[in-house]
């Protein structure tokens, strides 16, 4: 919470008197919040407490008050924090600014800006001549232009409409155009411009424009809470931004500042008292957002910006004024950023790989609701170029092979987890082309096998069969079904994965399966408010089912097997807990591509690594992306996958054998099976298999809540 504060650019004092402030004690956090809009309402200034008990991993809230201006203090069910500013959708430009109007706007720095830049503004008529004529002065004597003797109206003409080049006729053209723009607007609305438009800073390839966003920039506050010495820091970075940038030369700009305060004081803009005061301090820079690109996060903002050209033109993107509510998490991108890449670098390391030799790709969605918390499109996070994430289409190999079972378990009748399936050497006639011949990973046939061994252990010659057995146009059709939009060409190569997709595109099936069998559209963005904080748009949650339940939750299991004793069992590594993690690995020919989708109960991650040059990694799924998965997913708070009842599905003991050359059913496995796959007419060992469906519940006779006896879900049922 201390650090979310400070990220906003709460400051920390002993009594959290003022807005924008807090203080903290061992047990108690007091805020002081700011007025601020939220998607769902506006929210007033108040005063929050929270009251902590606990230490280590076991702290929690105890109690939660809140006290406004207007009533006594009340215990409410939520106390929100202000959202944080995270950039602009603008491309073209690269420019960001925070608008604000100039009654909002502290006078202080008003008095500052004129007092140091236009001390005539309103008087004068949008030229200066005397300033003119010093300037003239000036640069006669230098024998070159070294000053121009420009005033706000002009500056303001120079920076928005015209180049900065120093030449007579330039400067002739900006005092006719300032002339005019004085006859059109009033000095009010020249300043308010002036104080929005101006270039203050570059963070990377970000342009900060306007006093509002420099103050956020500078020191993570709203302008309105900025004190004198502050405020005039601000005035002096405007006379030079990287000349008076205090991050990179302090001692210059606060000697600049001091000079504004000085003039401020001459002026009568400030008295003796608060002069005093504000020389003493120091720059007094937030440590948070002293980085230039601490907050950049270009991956997820292209995101934003693709949802967001589905309903607005880009001249209302860039003109106006929209606040744009996202998904983003901080913590959890910022977990992103730095686990993904160490692990990328270790990968590199480990296999001996020249340094920057790979790169990747990773996306994490809420499974509840398609929101996107973080994304990555490039090893090095900060950069804006090209975004893997949702631009890259690479072959997925096998994370298509789960669609292809999901198919099968869609009939019932026909198929079931406990179904044989050959994974014997297998020639597909192609008309037009060459018979193709897949082979395994391992280039072992393993005889007849289990349907849910052969999507755990990855088998390419029983998907194959599997495949070809329901027709290829069937897994095709499935595949569109369940979240994939683009057109691909139906061959058989279909089933071992040879579909070019995003990162994104494959998140957008798992997500599916992650959500029982309900297609949520991803999103990045949760609502958008105008300039005056009324709700425009809102971007409400839209699904729609497209696989059973019970068929999703029997394919669910089957990904659970697979990372509990298949391909992907390296990813439980590290992992403190068992959340009944779900998901596939894929590696594409001559291991060009690594691939790992899975899921826990709260969160779905997607992973590539590969080269941008389409040259072999020598990396499978489980030796490259399952890796960085792992770390992804230690790193953010995750829930378990809980696996839900249905009265259609019937945890069933199942005989198989140690050998299948053998047949000597020695062994005993328990699967869920849906009823219209009873009796399994191709199960192994059918003889010996025991069928045990349990009665049906009454409604009297459910389990309560404090019966412990009773199962609450098929993984108790199946696990105990």
């Amino acid at each position: 919470l201390i650090d979310e504060l400070l990220e906003l650019g709460y400051v920390e004092s002993l009594s959290a008197a003022r807005v924008g402030t807090f203080s903290a004690a061992t047990n108690r956090i007091a805020i002081y919040q700011r007025q601020f809009d939220f998607w769902d309402g506006a929210r007033p200034a108040q005063r929050a407490e929270v009251q902590f008990e606990g230490d280590g991993d076991r702290i929690r809230i105890t109690r939660l008050t809140v006290a406004s201006d207007l009533g006594p203090s009340i215990s409410p069910p939520v106390v929100r924090l202000e959202s944080r500013l995270f950039g602009s959708v603008s491309p073209l430009m690269h420019e960001d600014r925070a608008l604000v109007e100039l009654r909002d706007v502290p006078p202080e720095l008003v008095a500052a800006l004129i007092a140091t830049e236009d001390r005539h503004f309103y008087s004068h008529w949008g030229v200066n001549p005397l300033g003119i004529a010093r300037a003239m002065v000036a640069n006669v004597r230098a024998g070159r232009i070294v000053q121009g003797g420009s005033t706000l109206t002009q500056q303001l003409v120079k920076n928005y409409y015209l180049t900065l080049e120093q030449t007579y006729s330039r400067k002739l053209v900006e005092m006719i155009m300032a002339v005019l723009l004085e006859a059109r607007y009033s000095k009010d609305e020249i300043l308010q411009t002036y104080i929005n438009e101006v270039h203050m800073a570059q963070a990377g390839n970000r342009a900060i424009h306007g006093f509002g966003l420099a103050s956020q920039h500078f020191y993570g506050q709203p302008l309105s809470e900025l004190d004198v010495d502050q405020l005039a820091m601000l005035v002096g970075i405007n006379n030079g931004p990287s000349f008076y940038n205090p991050i990179r030369h302090p001692a210059r700009a606060l000697k600049r500042r001091d000079f504004v305060l000085k003039t401020m004081l001459d002026e009568g803009a400030i008295d003796q008292a608060q002069y005093s005061l504000a020389i003493g301090q120091g720059l007094r820079l937030n440590p948070s957002t002293a980085s230039a690109a601490r907050y950049s996060y270009p991956a997820f903002m292209g995101f934003v910006r693709q949802n967001l050209q589905q309903d607005y033109a880009q001249t209302d993107l860039l003109n106006a004024g929209l606040n744009i509510h996202t998904t983003l998490d901080p913590r959890i991108q910022s977990a992103l950023e730095r686990e993904a890449v160490a692990e990328l670098e270790a990968i590199e390391s480990r296999f001996n790989m020249p340094a920057n030799t790979l790169q990747m790709a990773a996306v994490v969605i809420r499974t509840d609701n398609g929101e996107v918390v973080g994304m990555l499109g490039d090893r090095s996070a900060k950069y804006s170029g090209y975004n893997r994430a949702l631009q890259a289409r690479r072959p997925v190999g096998s994370l298509l092979k789960p669609f292809v079972y999901l198919t099968a378990l869609e009939q019932p009748e026909r198929y079931s987890l406990a179904s044989t399936v050959s994974d014997r050497k297998i020639v597909v006639s192609q008309r037009g082309s060459p018979d193709w011949q897949p082979q395994n990973y391992d280039n072992t046939e393993h005889g007849d096998v289990l349907l849910i061994d052969a999507l755990a252990r990855s088998y390419n010659l029983a998907t194959v069969t599997l495949g070809m057995e329901l027709g290829v146009d069937k897994v095709s059709a499935t595949i569109r079904r369940v979240g994939y939009a683009d057109s691909f060409s139906e061959l058989p190569s279909v089933l071992l994965g040879a579909v070019p997709m995003t990162v994104l595109d494959v998140a957008q099936l798992y997500l599916t399966l992650a959500a029982d069998g309900f297609k949520t559209p991803i999103k990045s963005v949760r609502s958008v408010l105008d300039q005056e904080g009324e709700r425009v748009a809102r971007y409400a949650l839209n699904i729609e089912q497209v696989v059973e339940p019970d068929h999703a939750m029997l394919i669910n299991y089957a990904l659970q097997e697979t990372i509990r004793n298949g391909t992907g069992r390296a990813v439980l590594n590290g992992f403190r807990y068992d959340y009944g993690l779900a998901g596939k690995t894929g590696t594409t020919d001559s291991y060009r591509d690594s691939w790992f989708a899975g899921f826990s109960g709260n969160y779905l991650t997607v992973v590539w690594i590969g080269r941008d040059d389409n040259q072999p990694t020598g990396l499978t799924g489980a030796s490259g992306a399952a890796r960085v998965w792992n770390k992804i997913m230690r790193a953010i708070p995750q829930q378990r996958l809980e696996l839900g009842q249905f009265p259609s599905l019937t945890p069933q003991r199942i005989r198989v054998s140690r050998d299948p050359a053998l047949n000597d059913c020695a062994l005993e496995r328990q699967l869920p099976i849906h009823e219209d796959s009873l009796p399994l007419a191709k199960t192994p060992c059918r003889s010996n298999m025991r069928y045990d469906a349990p009665p049906p519940l009454l409604d009297t006779e459910r389990p309560s809540d404090d019966d412990s006896r009773k199962p609450k879900s098929l993984w108790e049922l199946l696990f105990g």
